[in-house]
């Protein structure tokens, strides 16, 4: 009789720095769509054109009332200590005058966060919000395109949010860092045109 081998399977776990030399080796290029989760490298979801039209819709409500005040990073990276570098739809960053070619901007840095969801809805909220609070960013939002609404989260505490609230259409939503913006839920998601 043969005796039952187990093998025990660990996964390779990339810090940012390594992450960088497996993309300078030419192992993942440019058009590799692909994030750094928690040591991961991930593939991340085709962007179909609702999910673009959304982030561009965002981009311009946010632009328009927030021009001068901050720098807005649109499907870039962020650097999340120690080992994440994921590329949310859109961050909301304090401004800098060399524009971050330095450094990815860090939790320290940013004032809000959006990821826009399709396919992509279970993983943002379930991998990358607990991330998010993990790492002290102070408000996310996770635009859910299917659903038509906005889920807010704020007051991080640990890998979790204290509060959050769903917005709809016929509502708005003041951001935390800037209350006087008012973002209408129903200025985000695309109309059909027939």
């Amino acid at each position: 009789m043969i005796a039952p081998v187990t093998a025990q399977v660990t996964k390779k776990l990339f810090t940012v720095d390594e992450y960088y030399r497996i993309y300078q080796a030419g192992v993942i290029s440019d058009h590799d769509r692909v994030e750094l989760i928690a040591g991961e490298i991930v593939y991340m979801s085709p962007v179909g054109t609702k999910h673009a039209t959304c982030v561009d819709r965002l981009n311009h409500i946010l632009m328009s009332q927030l021009i001068d005040r901050i720098q807005l990073r649109v499907q870039s990276s962020i650097q999340l200590p120690p080992n994440s570098q994921p590329q949310p739809d859109l961050a909301l960053l304090k401004r800098k005058a060399d524009f971050y070619i330095s450094a990815h901007p860090t939790p320290a840095d940013i004032y809000l966060l959006i990821e826009v969801a399709d396919s992509s809805l279970a993983f943002d909220r379930n991998v990358k919000m607990p991330m998010y609070a993990a790492a002290g960013i102070l408000e996310v939002w996770l635009v859910d395109i299917e659903a038509q609404c906005i889920e807010v989260y704020w007051l991080a505490t640990g890998d979790r949010y204290g509060s959050s609230q769903i917005y709809r259409a016929g509502e708005s939503i003041s951001l935390q860092a800037f209350p006087d913006v008012q973002v209408p839920v129903v200025a985000v998601f695309p109309v059909e045109q027939k």
